[in-house]
């Protein structure tokens, strides 16, 4: 069972849940989601699965579950198989109650080569990927990736602006933006200015290793958060911080 320790302690239904994860009445919520292990890795061998836990898995779940679109960078959709989201019954019940379209799209962001025109999030997709990227890109690849099913939109000239592509979902329609990495990705989200919420869960586990931090790129002055809410399982610690405006 998952409790809220803070701001208040309280036991959690799946409404209590559904509530606080829920994305705010507002034209533009970036939230980015990432599990860590409590030596602050975030992979191991390349992915996150191994770290994930079963109150890691249902915050996951509730972020696509409630979101317009799913932001994810090129690499980790090709390191973590994403093929689109897919929804069950209990997913598909859920986006109606919210009035969300049935399936939330993926969008990728690559500068080019790091996503094949054939990659599975393109071709495997229930509904059209979009695709953000940059001018530097080949025309060609470009031109395979819609012809793949993709809708492609160019969002800078050498790398893709992060401000864009938000923008660019916002004027989509497409505002509730559930970010699941990577690190390069969220670090140019940071940049940008655009992330108003990290959740984070803390999975009761020790890697050590060369394992990247959950945000890379680069550096600039410490951005302070609000810590909006602590829950637990006994084991994962799930936290949610929210950016000033």
């Amino acid at each position: 069972m998952i409790r809220q320790i803070w701001p208040v302690e309280r036991g959690l239904d799946d409404h209590d849940l559904e509530q606080l994860y829920r994305y705010p009445a507002d034209p533009r919520w970036v939230a980015v989601n990432f599990v860590s292990s409590a030596d602050g890795a975030i992979t191991v061998e390349g992915r996150s699965a191994s770290l994930s836990t079963p109150a890691d898995r249902i915050v996951y779940r509730l972020g696509n579950d409630l979101a317009d679109v799913v932001l994810v960078g090129a690499g980790t959709a090709m390191a973590e198989g994403f093929e689109g989201m897919r929804p069950d019954e209990r997913t598909a019940e859920r986006r109606r109650r919210f009035g969300l379209a049935p399936i939330a799209p993926v969008a990728v962001v690559t500068t080019g080569r790091s996503l094949p025109a054939d990659a599975p999030v393109i071709t495997k997709a229930a509904v059209p990927t979009l695709v953000f990227t940059s001018e530097a890109a080949p025309l060609s690849l470009r031109e395979e990736w819609t012809a793949n099913g993709a809708r492609v939109f160019v969002a800078g000239s050498t790398g893709v602006s992060a401000a864009r592509v938000v923008e660019t979902l916002v004027a989509e329609g497409l505002g509730r933006i559930d970010c699941e990495g990577g690190p390069r990705l969220f670090g140019s989200l940071i940049e940008a200015g655009v992330v108003d919420e990290f959740r984070l869960t803390v999975a009761p586990f020790l890697v050590a290793g060369a394992s990247s931090r959950a945000a890379v790129g680069g550096a600039l002055d410490p951005a302070s958060l609000e810590l909006a809410s602590v829950l637990t399982d006994g084991a994962s610690v799930l936290l949610r911080y929210l950016s000033p405006r």
